[in-house]
């Protein structure tokens, strides 16, 4: 892992293998000179260096000091900068188990694996089935490892389209570049290379190149000409790595009449339109590995493409690479030099800020089966700056938050600390171990893994704190519920009514209760179930929340508990007369590839409306009695029903609540707006920022940022642990999602 400009060697939970994945001990990784420096490197930029470099993380952290104050948005930073992340990109090894969904691999394959935060340098692995191939007999695991490198060149060199006999120059002789030599001469064609380091460009003239230049001895462009009898290169591929734009400006001089520029490198592109127009010349960009890369259908969820449509995607690029190397095509043992234990990282990566460094070296990783049980090891100590004993403080609840994302670590886990007074951080659950292991040390947890079972087993964790995508919210908090802890999951608390059913059964402890009802005859079923039970605990002279199981379970309806939520329902408690309520959400638009537009998501309605379904419940108190949706018709696939529409509920006291939801509108505009009309009175709330009142001479209320209630509602939680009671009426949090559920199947149903 990289941290500061150092790298560190940690010991992080395993991975866990996901649906669609495989999980493999690895044997190799390789460090790429070019790419891992450079990340080493900008890991110990400044904060204010790094945001430079990018203007619109600058406007970002701008609008998050505006709306959540300064101290929160540099606590923030400071918590990315502090972290330390995983590096490599580029492994191989074998598969000790296969994830749900894949049939042609199998434990004890020989497997190479790509891709940033996947193929990490790293014992073992979880890699999804795109990002993986099988190696070929006769190919040595070792020289495998190079899979990335060499599918990015293979891309490189498809783009260039060349034919056989072609004249082909590559700028830039790293382990790229090398790599594209040693394919386009296995293609047939003639190649020219050119490079800053004569000693690269001896070493792919060692490797068969045709002709080399090391610029500054001999000029390339006279060079290329004479070699094309005055003709210029049919292709140039660009395989460098500098700011500069002098890599493309020398393509265009050396490239032939309607020949092409192919881009591979990270270089400068502030280029000249004249010498393009005037040979027009065809300027290509290779992506990465080849089509399928930056896909999240592809890569995540193995979703291929079709072969006839897409002949060479990214694994079929690793497919051919590892092909060539078991017909001896390519002399890539030429390439890498040196191999370090992994024990040795930290100096692999001193040894290439040498002047003399290779172009690549490999990192070995111990193979025995009697170590395999320890590098699975999926929960680790962290000992922390702040870990409490969890014995020590009784009073404190202990806490293992599952999820550890932006917004976990932006706004829950901050709060947590600030109140640690009541809730001790005991653990962090995440995907990553070194997110997991991070986090962990950052907030003073006692230990890290990948495997949420882990919490669910511990008697020491009081509650669970689910920040998921949203898929899992459901399925992890009933099995919470079975193991008796108190839940706090964040919304939504599901995302269909077979889930709401099993979530409401398993709490009540009425197994298949809330089916029996029909939505023709009721919008919220399970509501009306659950106000009937309370009704009747009511009128036997028991507390409504004698009925339920001892585990407390909430939501994170966090805008109920805000300042102005709770001054609303103060003003309008003692009403006399049913409420209008207008509520207005600007939400901006996201696009349709975003997780929140998927099945992990549910969509936004359910997704994020629900927040304000929930605040209709808390300000009437009542119980919704009709549920009406329209939404707009897209003219395009650009936007989506499910986040444009208006949601029109009524509830049985005769309030009349209606949401506005849109993508439409501009992101300069406030984000959120409501009016309440009632008793004479009108309530406008802006932004969480601002509560005026006409029509009586309450208070309002101001603010300097946004408060939407995330600190009060794990106040309110807690309260409702040591005291009795519930932070929000099971009823009135079920409600919220039946009402999101019944508005989801009334827009797919206009669809």
């Amino acid at each position: 892992m990289i941290k500061k400009g150092q790298v560190i060697v940690d010991e992080v939970p395993a991975p866990m293998v996901d649906k669609n994945s495989v999980l493999v001990e690895v044997r190799y990784s390789l460090i790429s000179t070019g790419t891992e420096l450079a990340r080493v490197a900008s890991s110990d930029e400044s904060l204010l260096r790094k945001a430079v470099k990018v203007p619109v993380k600058v406007k970002r952290a701008l609008t998050m000091m505006a709306t959540q104050g300064v101290s929160q948005t540099i606590d923030k930073a400071r918590g990315l900068f502090d972290t330390a992340y995983p590096t490599g990109y580029s492994c191989s090894g074998t598969v000790i188990d296969v994830g749900q969904g894949i049939s042609d691999i199998k434990v004890g394959d020989r497997v190479a694996c790509a891709g940033a935060g996947k193929a990490n340098h790293a014992e073992i692995v979880s890699v999804p089935w795109n990002l993986l191939v099988k190696i070929p007999e006769g190919v040595n695991l070792k020289y495998a490892a190079s899979i990335t490198l060499g599918a990015i060149a293979m891309q490189g060199v498809r783009r260039a389209e060349p034919r056989f006999g072609d004249i082909i120059t590559v700028i830039g002789l790293g382990l790229i570049g090398q790599i594209t030599v040693l394919i386009l001469k296995a293609a047939g064609c003639h190649v020219i290379g050119i490079d800053i380091s004569k000693s690269r460009v001896e070493l792919a003239k060692n490797l068969d190149m045709d002709y080399g230049v090391a610029s500054g001895e001999e000029d390339p462009v006279n060079t290329v000409l004479r070699y094309s009898s005055g003709y210029g290169a049919d292709a140039t591929i660009i395989t460098a790595a500098t700011k500069s734009n002098e890599p493309a400006e020398l393509a265009m001089e050396i490239t032939r009449k309607k020949g092409r520029v192919v881009v591979v490198g990270d270089v400068g592109l502030h280029l000249k339109r004249q010498p393009f127009y005037e040979k027009e010349l065809d300027f290509l960009i290779s992506t990465s590995y080849g089509p399928g890369r930056y896909d999240e259908l592809y890569e995540e969820k193995g979703i291929d493409y079709p072969y006839a449509y897409v002949r060479w995607t990214e694994k079929r690029n690793m497919q051919e690479y590892l092909r060539m190397l078991a017909l001896a095509n390519m002399n890539i043992e030429e390439l890498i030099s040196r191999e370090y234990p992994v024990e040795e990282a930290a100096k692999a990566y001193d040894d290439l800020k040498s002047e003399s460094r290779p172009l690549a070296v490999l990192l070995k990783y111990k193979e025995s089966p009697d170590t395999l049980p320890q590098k699975l090891t999926r929960k680790v100590i962290a000992k922390g700056p702040f870990t409490i004993h969890p014995l020590s403080t009784p009073k404190l609840l202990n806490v293992a938050l599952i999820g550890a994302g932006d917004f976990a670590k932006s706004v829950h886990l901050p709060n947590l600390k600030r109140l640690s007074n009541l809730y001790n951080i005991y653990a962090i659950v995440s995907n990553t171990g070194s997110n997991a292991k991070g986090v962990a040390k950052r907030y003073g947890a006692v230990y890290a893994t990948t495997d949420y079972g882990e919490v669910l087993r511990d008697e020491n964790v009081n509650v669970v704190l689910i920040c998921t995508r949203h898929k899992l919210h459901a399925r992890m908090a009933i099995e919470a519920l079975k193991a008796g802890k108190h839940i706090f999951v964040e919304k939504p608390l599901c995302l269909n009514r077979q889930e709401l059913s099993q979530i409401c059964s398993l709490y009540v402890g009425e197994k298949g209760a809330i089916s029996s009802f029909e939505m023709n005859k009721s919008p919220c079923p399970a509501t009306r179930y659950l106000s009937a039970i309370n009704h009747e605990s009511r009128t036997k002279g028991h507390s409504s929340s004698a009925i339920y199981h001892s585990p407390l379970l909430t939501v994170g309806f966090n805008r109920r508990f805000s300042p102005y939520g709770q001054r609303i329902k103060e003003i309008t408690k003692n009403r006399l007369s049913p409420m209008i309520i207008n509520y207005r959400m600007n939400a901006g638009y996201i696009p349709l590839n975003h997780w929140v537009h998927t099945e992990e998501g549910g969509g936004r309605n359910i997704g994020e409306a629900c927040h304000i379904y929930d605040l209709f419940n808390f300000f009437t108190d009542s119980e919704a009695v009709s549920v009406e949706a329209k939404s707009i018709t897209p003219k395009s696939e650009q936007y989506v029903s499910n986040d444009n529409f208006v949601a029109t509920i009524k509830y049985k006291d005769g309030s009349l609540c209606n949401l506005t939801y849109t993508a439409l509108g501009s992101t300069d505009y406030p984000k959120e707006e409501m009016e309440i009309y009632v008793d004479g009175k009108i309530l406008k709330m802006v932004d969480y920022e601002e509560l005026e009142i006409s029509g009586a001479k309450y208070k309002g209320l101001q603010t300097k940022t946004r408060e939407k209630g995330y600190l009060e509602e794990l106040k309110a939680f807690y309260k409702a642990f040591r005291e009795g009671g519930e932070p929000i009426p099971l009823w009135q949090l079920i409600q919220a999602t039946e009402i999101s559920l019944s508005v989801e199947e009334k827009i797919q149903r206009e669809c």
